[in-house]
């Protein structure tokens, strides 16, 4: 059986490989993939990767988020739709229009709906509910058995 390839991993245009540490600022066009740490900003209207070893706290602003596993600490804002993949371990908010979460993610946070898919971050945030509607945490799989 083949493994699922989630949205967006098809050509990385630049890698932090685990073992590397990185702080500050990242801008970026493509796809980016982190494996190792890092801390700061990132800002991007292109795909965000997270792997399995990262560990990230940061304030992120892209197109796509893709969380296949690591931890994410901070805020974060997708113009399209976050990923989130088991084992990934997410504390912080959420803003995007799609947002998915599979079975065995840890997710501790406030998750919000934007408007639509690719609008730009203003007219996102201009249309955004005053109050945020809370997360759960999704750690356990629920059992299929009647």
């Amino acid at each position: 059986m083949a493994a699922r390839e989630p949205t967006g991993l098809r050509e990385l245009t630049s890698l932090l490989g685990e073992g590397s540490s990185f702080e500050g600022k990242l801008l970026f066009e493509g796809r980016v993939r982190i494996d190792g740490k890092f801390r700061g900003e990132i800002a991007s209207d292109d795909v965000l990767v997270i792997g399995e070893t990262a560990e990230v706290d940061a304030t992120i602003e892209v197109g796509t988020l893709i969380v296949l596993g690591g931890t994410l600490r901070g805020e974060v804002r997708a113009q399209k739709t976050v990923e989130l993949h088991a084992p990934a371990r997410v504390f912080g908010n959420i803003t995007a229009p799609q947002l998915v979460i599979d079975r065995g993610v840890h997710f501790e946070g406030q998750s919000r709906r934007s408007a639509q898919l690719g609008a730009p971050l203003e007219a996102l945030e201009a249309a955004m509910p005053e109050e945020p509607t809370e997360a759960s945490t999704v750690d356990e799989p629920a059992s299929s058995e009647p």
